[in-house]
């Protein structure tokens, strides 16, 4: 299991990031990224606390990779806090997307697809033109197994097969009952309109970690 889409503490979630790491890695995951909520009042402080988890790669058979989820920046600033994100040592950036169970401001997808980041998290009702504008950028659409925002997740592999956009299951884990096997990872991918080879696919030979 490939998981680039996590919190701790150090926003909204429930966990020091050695417990989340340490629970992640009894389910078998080999990767995880602490992506905590960031905007531009908090992301060096994010980026400079979680970075200091890598000290457990070390110890347990997991390769983390510290991060953080630009969250409700208004589209405009969006491209230079992801610089910003980059050059204080985010390894993964993601972006937070046009759920329909949040009030994202309108334009924050186009946005993020123009921007430098790798995951387009949870984006809703995407349309086939921000599809094509995630595979030429190369930036990944998420399937979420966050409940509320993936009702979407059907559009949203609709748009990225037709788009022929790269995808990537993640948790948007905040709480220790989040945090899945990669069994269920196929499950959640092949319920959203995936093929189950296609599930199996994305899940086990992922678009961003190799």
């Amino acid at each position: 299991m490939i998981d680039l889409h996590t919190h701790t503490t150090f926003s909204d979630g429930e966990l020091i990031p050695s417990e989340l790491v340490r629970r992640a890695e009894v389910l078998g995951y080999t990767a995880i990224g602490i992506t905590d909520h960031a905007d531009y009042t908090n992301i060096e402080h994010i980026i400079c606390s979680v970075s200091k988890a890598k000290y457990l790669e070390g110890i347990l058979d997991i390769r983390i990779l510290p991060g953080v989820e630009l969250t409700h920046v208004p589209p405009q600033k969006i491209a230079q806090l992801a610089d910003l994100a980059r050059n204080l040592g985010a390894e993964i950036v993601v972006v937070h997307g046009e759920s329909p169970v949040e009030p994202v401001r309108p334009g924050t997808n186009r946005a993020a697809l123009e921007a430098d980041v790798d995951i387009l998290a949870h984006p809703g009702f995407i349309t086939l033109e921000e599809a094509e504008m995630a595979r030429d950028n190369d930036v990944c659409l998420e399937i979420t197994s966050r409940s509320g925002h993936n009702i979407t997740n059907g559009h949203v592999v609709q748009m990225a097969i037709q788009a022929g956009a790269k995808m990537v299951v993640d948790t948007d884990a905040h709480a220790p009952e989040d945090l899945i096997d990669s069994e269920r990872a196929i499950q959640i991918a092949f319920g959203a309109g995936l093929t189950l080879e296609e599930a199996r696919e994305i899940v086990l030979h992922h678009a961003i970690i190799r």
